[in-house]
């Protein structure tokens, strides 16, 4: 389980560490920062797919993403006596994402520090670099067990009695370690990390418009995993009714709507979502389902997954939902928290209340431009590694 995450230099998160639990609510008003939260989430999962210059890009560019107020902000500032105003740059130019977990035997955290070049010829001189990266075990204290560690160039795995040792001394600065250097017998820890990162799982687009995919006939496969934009959901529902918890997703879906019952229509190969409801003769199709059922349906086709993730992270789920089924979303939620870690950021107040009970609740504020957890006095201490 991760216990931890910590972004320094990006967009409004200036300087934060999110403490996580099995179920964790992130939520605030809007522009307090949640969006940021989440997309630092994805870019974590980004380094271990080889992605996290190519999506930085599609944000714009570092320069875009990194945070654009004052590197200190001081106490005169936030109590107003000063105008905010620029200070002397102490640091270089950094963007920088981590996590910490614990567990039995997976207790690995990760840490990346991405800058610009120094000097470049190269019309990609504007290209984020890998400054810094590091596996460790454990929190992230000032002299944190190291695993392995990658600086400039070179990439140093402990042996068995914890010595580092070189794995790799030509990485390209646009290259992560998690891709280049993860091998099963000279970096397994690079390995196990890797994989780990692969499998989180994020949902933020769900498409239950009159053209979306998953309310057409498509032809069905085995899918243990819902895609994320929803459009397998007839053959994500079905596998979990033959190789996943049946049960449970009748459960579900009785208890979101008094009683009714979804089934798969097949027809040569074709599969369609139909939903049986107490008094009406026929099913009901996918095309003649509200946008919030569809939504519904999908949520409960991640949430029960036969393959649970080790993160699964839903943004705004609450979107199109009527108020009578966030209480069955949240009930949901937290018996998928049984088999998968859960992160959930939400507009909806009344989401956050029906999580609340068992869960770690985050209210997000924003203050002079940087957002900032509104109850912080437990926030777990992080040091970032030195370039």
């Amino acid at each position: 389980m991760l216990t931890a995450i910590a972004v320094s230099g990006y967009r409004s998160l200036r300087e934060i560490v999110v403490p996580l639990g099995r179920v964790t609510v992130i939520t605030g008003p809007n522009g307090a920062g949640k969006s940021s939260l989440y997309r630092a989430l994805r870019l974590l999962a980004d380094a271990a797919q080889g992605r996290l210059v190519a999506s930085l890009a599609g944000e714009g560019g570092l320069a875009s993403t990194l945070w654009a107020g004052p590197e200190r902000i001081s106490r005169e500032m936030r109590e107003g006596t000063v105008p905010v105003q620029g200070t002397v740059r102490r640091e270089r130019v950094a963007l920088k994402l981590g996590f910490c977990g614990e567990g039995d035997g997976d207790a690995l955290g990760y840490a990346v520090d991405l800058g610009l070049p120094v000097t470049t010829t190269s019309a990609f001189g504007l290209d984020p670099e890998y400054k810094v990266e590091t596996v460790f075990s454990g929190p992230m204290r000032a002299r944190p067990v190291v695993l392995a560690e990658r600086r400039g160039p070179m990439v140093r795995v402990a042996d068995d009695e914890g010595r580092l040792r070189v794995v790799a001394q030509h990485l390209a600065p646009f290259d992560g370690m998690l891709t280049h250097a993860a091998d099963p017998r000279g970096a397994p820890e690079l390995l196990a990390l890797r994989e780990r990162l692969r499998a989180f799982r994020f949902y933020d687009h769900l498409r239950t418009d009159p053209d979306a995919p998953m309310r057409q006939r498509r032809v069905g496969t085995r899918t243990p995993v819902l895609s994320g934009d929803g459009g397998d959901l007839a053959a994500a529902l079905q596998t979990i009714r033959e190789i996943g918890d049946p049960r449970a997703l009748d459960d579900a879906i009785a208890d979101a709507f008094d009683g009714a019952r979804v089934a798969i229509d097949v027809e040569a190969g074709l599969f369609e979502t139909v939903m049986h409801q107490p008094g009406l003769l026929r099913p009901l199709g996918a095309r003649e389902l509200s946008d919030g059922t569809m939504r519904y349906l999908a949520l409960v086709a991640a949430l029960l997954s036969p393959r649970p993730p080790a993160l699964l992270v839903l943004n705004e789920p609450e979107t199109s939902l009527h108020p009578d089924l966030i209480a069955p979303l949240a009930r949901l939620v937290h018996a998928a928290s049984d088999r998968a870690q859960i992160v959930v950021v939400t507009h909806s107040a009344a989401l956050a209340r029906a999580l609340a009970p068992d869960a770690v609740v985050h209210r997000l504020e924003k203050s002079l431009g940087e957002t900032r957890i509104a109850d912080d006095a437990d926030a777990p201490g992080w040091v970032w590694p030195k370039r």
